[in-house]
């Protein structure tokens, strides 16, 4: 049975799709059958993955309003062993259409029950918000990462965050457990990014990855050729990085 990891920071700008597809890339890579839902409405997994999202037909939308199921909607993508169900801007329309639904936070969850067993790890792209969708996402997931930038503002709404975790297993998902906190866009030259770490780390201790993603100018290209840090360039920085972070990911769920 495949595990669902949501990766999810209401705030934009952490990380979260960089991790997303290089974190699934870098499990295909590992051979592990990875199933990747892109749940936000931009839509940037699903074209960092070389998916052209203007003739996206059936998507995320189509699977939360229940129109079509999981596997019609699934794509191959260029990453291997790793499927996509992709998003498209009609996707900011689903937060008002499911307003008036019974189990309207139910959606997600009860859509992927007909895939979770074909997959290794399924891994969703959440949007920077705490909305329906980002709701769908943490009900449906049996783990969240939260992406942290090493920047000033890091810890800012992460009290908000982990709140709202805290109600949902209380009310949608008692099973919801913190996967881990994952340091992002780290700068060992930048005094401030070794101040974050620290702090983050004395905070929340285990609840950190030992991963730390690097600045690294490769992750930022990757997006535009359509393609992950591991196919783009398997050398870089960030590659190492993506890599050590999913063997950390598969060795704490083979305890």
């Amino acid at each position: 049975m495949g595990k669902i990891i949501a990766i999810a920071n209401q705030k934009g700008g952490v990380g979260k799709t960089t991790t997303s597809v290089n974190l699934a890339a870098s499990l295909g890579v590992l051979e592990k059958r990875v199933l990747l839902i892109d749940a936000d409405p931009q839509a940037n997994a699903s074209s960092g993955l070389g998916i052209d999202v203007e003739n996206v037909e059936i998507g995320t939308y189509q699977i939360l309003e229940h129109s079509h199921t999981p596997k019609e909607a699934i794509i191959k993508c260029s990453a291997p062993n790793v499927d996509v169900i992709p998003s498209h801007i009609d996707l900011v329309a689903i937060e008002i259409e499911l307003v008036d639904k019974e189990n309207r936070e139910y959606m997600l969850k009860k859509a992927l029950e007909s895939v979770k067993d074909d997959y290794d790890f399924i891994i969703i792209d959440c949007a920077p918000s705490l909305g329906l969708l980002t709701l769908n996402a943490l009900t449906a997931a049996d783990s969240v990462i939260i992406p942290i930038q090493c920047e000033y503002f890091a810890l800012e709404g992460l009290g908000k965050l982990l709140n709202t975790i805290k109600s949902i297993q209380k009310i949608h998902n008692a099973d919801l457990d913190i996967e881990g906190l994952l340091l992002t866009m780290f700068d060992s030259r930048l005094r401030l990014s070794n101040q974050v770490v620290e702090e983050v780390q004395k905070h929340f201790n285990d609840m950190v990855f030992d991963t730390i993603i690097q600045r690294n100018v490769k992750l930022s290209e990757a997006p535009s050729f359509g393609e992950s840090i591991i196919n783009y360039d398997a050398t870089s920085k960030g590659a190492t990085n993506y890599l050590h972070l999913a063997q950390e990911v598969i060795k704490k769920n083979s305890k």
